[in-house]
């Protein structure tokens, strides 16, 4: 079993701050940093401030399946900063991104909780998630962890599950579940925010500029990043330039014989040149399917139905 909690001088370095004497911890790959989440985080640092600690979320990169299950890992719904943004409103103190790798999966609970959070990230509180589980194998479940707070002398706190006013609870899974099925307004539901891709502004091929509907073409998230059905879609663009709404081609670009996928967003009244910038496209409505057009003249006439539709659902 863990040995009793250690002096500060003793700690291995973790980046927190020398004058953090300890810390509240929740743990978990929190994909999607879902309302499920939000609460599991609120509870940490409600808990931290009443307690006088700081608060942590220790994750991980890579997503632990993609080491131990690689064949079954699933894309996810937030990677690289789109998980740090999402946090950022959380109120917690701090995140550490932990690599995941082949020795830390070897670790059970036992080991995991005295060599990582203990010695190096200063616990004196746990708080998860009632479906919590790490170590191998995850049998770091609740009741273990119970188990080793009372032996080595620091609280465990469960958080309820988090549930839809419908009943169902929230998971990241549910929530692919329901990307995957188109419906956009449960997964915002769920998550608390619309949906969202974080890309950079990329040189196109102008086409869009030529038929009166000048776009900005972004570079392909990462092929672990989950996205809707392809199709048409009414968006939000998070810019340096503030927010604008728009319309979103996510797929190919048939009438041009382009079989390639892509991202390319239009902006409502607005005028720029974000060329390298990264920006946020938030997935409002699905408009209709991505479909071939007999030429230019009848794709123009599809786009001004699109755009009145878009801002339509913007505006509900």
């Amino acid at each position: 079993m863990p040995e009793p909690i250690r002096a500060p001088a003793e700690w291995e370095p973790s980046g927190l701050p020398p004058d953090v004497a300890g810390t509240a911890i929740t743990v978990g790959t929190f994909d999607g940093v879902h309302r499920g989440h939000q609460d599991v985080l609120a509870h940490l640092a409600q808990r931290a401030r009443a307690s006088g600690l700081a608060s942590l979320l220790v994750t991980f990169d890579p997503h632990p399946s993609d080491v131990v299950k690689p064949t079954k890992a699933p894309q996810l719904l937030t990677v690289g900063d789109e998980k740090l943004a999402a946090l950022a409103g959380t109120g917690i103190d701090y995140c550490a991104v932990v690599p995941f790798t082949q020795t830390l999966a070897a670790y059970d609970a036992a080991e995991f909780v005295d060599r990582v959070l203990r010695r190096r990230f200063r616990l004196r509180e746990l708080i998860v998630g009632y479906d919590h589980g790490f170590g191998r194998d995850r049998a770091g479940g609740v009741g273990v962890l119970q188990a080793l707070g009372a032996h080595s002398g620091f609280p465990v706190e469960v958080v309820p599950p988090f549930q839809l006013p419908d009943g169902e609870t929230i998971s990241s899974t549910a929530i692919r579940r329901a990307l995957l099925a188109g419906d956009l307004a449960w997964a915002a539901a769920a998550l608390g925010r619309p949906y969202s891709v974080m890309a950079r502004v990329v040189q196109g091929e102008r086409r869009g500029r030529l038929l009166g509907f000048p776009t900005l073409n972004l570079g392909g998230p990462p092929a672990r990043k989950l996205l809707p059905p392809e199709g048409v879609y009414a968006v939000r663009v998070q810019t340096p330039s503030g927010a604008f709404g728009g319309m979103m081609n996510l797929g190919p670009r048939p009438t041009f014989g382009d079989d390639r996928p892509s991202l390319e967003a239009h902006l409502f009244d607005a005028t720029g040149n974000w060329y390298g910038a990264q920006v946020t496209v938030e997935f409002v409505a699905r408009l209709r399917e991505t479909r071939k057009f007999s030429g230019p003249d009848a794709l123009v006439a599809q786009l001004r139905e699109d755009a009145e539709r878009a801002r339509g659902a913007l505006t509900v």
